[in-house]
């Protein structure tokens, strides 16, 4: 065990290009392979910091034909960053598989702290902290009521990650399922055109309706009395 590499999982800005920590950029100067979401968007960060180190893809379409490569390039005593397009590997993102794979073959794995898109959501939405439920996207089509029905009695705060085009039918279903609640929905976090817009969910819908949709979205919603 001991000749073997080592994983690790590097969080990458969600926006703006200076949210990365001095030790990410060190690990991906030194490491043998970089595994990224998207060699193009993760290329343009790459190349801010100056990191020369190989890239491939790794994403949700290929991890499972590409893992045990990687696994046997650990074995061999290769060390390997997992980075995703933007945030925390794992999270809603490529990671579980390969993290997983390595355990199984007691690869050791370290993961670095750093951005992940939903704690600045949660933190700004003025709703309790201390204990949240995070729920990530929601099925496409089948099984969204069904999720949403299930948080009916959930105390806790919610949050979810949504796209630009579904944003809009996520708050009609929440306004539908669990009443007109109290919720904060973040865009562009980081970035120039940053926006949180808290208020009652019919509140937040209409402000949403009135302007122009863009932009990856985190909703945190209050929970129940």
């Amino acid at each position: 065990m001991s000749d073997f590499g080592k994983l690790y999982l590097v969080p990458t800005p969600i926006g703006n290009l200076g949210d990365i920590t001095f030790r990410s950029v060190e690990i991906l100067n030194a490491v043998d392979l970089i595994l990224a979401e998207d060699t193009r968007t993760s290329g343009v960060l790459l190349k801010h910091y100056q990191i020369s180190t190989p890239s491939q893809s790794f994403h949700l379409h290929n991890e499972h034909k590409k893992v045990e490569d990687v696994i046997n390039r650990l074995k061999t005593g290769a060390s390997i960053a997992q980075i995703s397009d933007a945030g925390t590997p794992g999270i809603s993102d490529p990671g579980f598989l390969l993290v997983r794979e390595a355990l199984a073959n007691e690869i050791e794995v370290d993961a670095l702290p750093g951005a992940t898109a939903f704690v600045p959501a949660l933190i700004k939405s003025g709703f309790p902290c201390e204990r949240f439920v995070f729920e990530g996207f929601l099925p496409h089509k089948k099984g969204r009521q069904t999720r949403i029905s299930a948080l009916k009695d959930e105390s806790r705060t919610t949050i979810f990650y949504e796209s630009p085009h579904r944003l809009l039918k996520t708050l009609d279903q929440l306004l539908d399922i669990l009443g007109d609640r109290s919720v904060s929905v973040s865009r562009e976090l980081t970035k120039k055109f940053e926006e949180t817009v808290t208020g009652k969910i019919t509140e937040v819908k209409q402000h949403f309706e009135e302007h122009t949709i863009k932009g990856e979205f985190v909703i945190v919603l209050e929970g129940a009395k």
